[in-house]
C-alpha cells in the first residue's frame, strides 16, 4: 500500500539536496527524533517503540518534549534535534483556538525546516466498515505558505488582516513534488485544488504553476483543476474518483478531515513531510485527541502506519513491510480493534496483538 512512497519522495528531493543530507547510520543503527507532541501523542508513539524493541528496529530514539502550549522557542528543542538526525517521528502539537501571544507551533515547525510537502494517504481499510470502498487518495499539500503564513494585524480596533501569501516558486515545487509521487506511484492523475474563481490572482498563480509543471514537464501524468468547494462535495460524495491532490496549506487541512471521515476516521491515515534536507513521519490527519488523552483508546495505526513510512525513508524495507502487514492483519481479524474503528480495544491491546502478529510472522 505505501511501499513506494519514500522512493517517491526521495527521487523528488534528490533533485534538490545530495545524498549525504540523508540520515546517517552509526554502527548499524539510526537516530531519530521522536516528539510525541500533546493529546494522544505519547500513547501512540510509545506503541510505535514498544513494536520497534519488539522486532529489534535499528533504531535509537532522541525523544523531545515539547508542547504546543509552550511559545514559539520551545519549537528550537525539536529543530535542533531535527537538524542532527534529518528524520523525525512527530506527534501533533495542540494549538487552542483562543491562545495568544504565538501561532502554531506546527506551522513554525515547518517553516523552520522549510518541511514544504505534506504526504497524507488515504485508502480503505480491510476490516473497517465504511460507506465508501476501493477509496486510494493521496492529498499533497504545501507547507509553508497560503492562509498559514502567520502575517495577521488589528490595523485599526475591529479590523484584522491576515495576509495569504502565494509565490511561484513554491507552487512550481509543491508541484513538481506531486507530479513526482504521482509518476513514481503510476498514478494517472493530479487534480489542483483552487479557488481561482474568487482569488484570481493568489490561487490562480498556484492553478496556472501546477497546470504548466505538469503540461511541459509530465506529459504522462493527466493535469485536472477543481474547485475546493466542489472538491469537497467531492470527496464526500465520490472519493474514488480522485488520484492525487495537490493543494495550498488550508484546503488540504479541509480535504484531509474530510479524507478521514471517509477511510474510517483521522486513527488510520498515515502521513509524512518532506523537505530539501529533512522528512518528519506524522499522522496525515491533525488530530491531537484532547478528548481521550490519557484513557488509552487512542487508535495507533496512524502513527504505526506512518513509522513504516520512516523505515522505508531510512531504507529497512523489510522491517517497514512485516510492521504494516501485521497491522492491517490485526484490524482485518477485528478481535482486537480500538473503539474508533468498531472494535473495544485499547491501545496497549491493540499493540500486543501487532506485536503478536509480528511474531507469528
Amino acid at each position: 500500500m505505501f511501499k513506494n512512497c519514500f522512493s517517491v519522495s526521495r527521487r523528488n528531493l534528490a533533485s534538490v539536496a545530495t545524498e549525504q543530507l540523508l540520515p546517517k547510520k552509526y554502527g548499524g543503527r539510526y537516530t531519530v527524533t521522536l516528539i510525541p507532541g500533546d493529546g494522544v501523542g505519547k500513547e501512540v508513539t510509545d506503541s510505535v517503540v514498544s513494536i520497534f524493541k519488539a522486532e529489534n528496529v535499528p533504531v535509537d530514539w532522541e525523544t523531545v518534549e515539547v508542547s504546543g502550549l509552550e511559545n514559539q522557542e520551545g519549537v528550537q528543542k525539536a529543530v535542533e534535534s531535527l537538524k542532527r538526525n534529518k528524520v523525525g517521528l512527530k506527534g501533533i502539537w495542540h494549538t487552542p483556538v483562543d491562545q495568544t501571544g504565538h501561532g502554531s507551533l506546527n506551522v513554525a515547525f515547518r517553516k523552520q525546516l522549510d518541511i514544504f510537502a505534506n504526504v497524507a494517504l488515504f485508502k480503505s481499510v480491510p476490516g473497517v466498515k465504511t460507506r465508501h470502498s476501493g477509496v486510494d487518495l493521496v492529498v499533497i499539500r504545501e507547507n509553508t505558505e497560503g492562509e498559514y503564513s502567520g502575517l495577521e494585524h488589528e490595523s485599526v480596533p475591529g479590523v484584522v488582516e491576515s495576509l495569504k501569501i502565494m509565490t511561484k516558486v513554491k507552487s512550481e515545487r509543491i508541484g513538481r513534488f506531486a507530479f513526482d509521487f504521482a509518476l513514481k506511484n503510476n498514478r494517472k492523475s493530479v487534480t489542483a485544488v483552487h479557488k481561482a474563481n474568487i482569488m484570481k490572482l493568489g490561487d490562480g498563480l498556484f492553478r496556472n504553476c501546477i497546470n504548466e509543471v505538469g503540461s511541459k514537464e509530465y506529459p504522462e501524468i493527466e493535469v485536472k483543476n477543481i474547485i475546493v468547494d466542489n472538491a469537497s462535495m467531492q470527496a464526500a460524495a465520490k472519493p474514488q474518483q480522485f488520484d492525487v491532490l495537490v493543494t495550498p496549506n488550508l484546503y488540504g487541512s479541509i480535504l484531509g478531515n474530510i479524507g478521514a471521515a471517509v477511510i474510517g476516521g483521522p486513527g488510520l491515515v498515515p502521513g509524512a513531510n518532506f523537505g530539501r534536507e529533512y522528512a518528519v513521519f506524522e499522522p496525515g490527519s491533525r488530530h491531537v485527541g484532547l478528548d481521550i488523552e490519557g484513557q488509552n483508546v487512542a487508535n495507533p495505526t496512524a502513527m504505526i502506519l506512518s513509522s513504516a513510512l520512516l523505515l522505508r525513508h531510512l531504507g529497512l524495507n523489510a522491517y517497514a513491510d512485516r510492521i504494516s502487514k501485521a497491522t492491517y492483519d490485526v484490524i482485518a481479524e477485528g478481535k482486537s480493534t480500538t473503539k474508533d474503528i468498531g472494535g473495544s480495544a485499547s491501545t496497549t491491546a491493540f499493540t500486543e496483538a501487532v506485536i503478536g502478529k509480528l511474531k507469528a510472522l
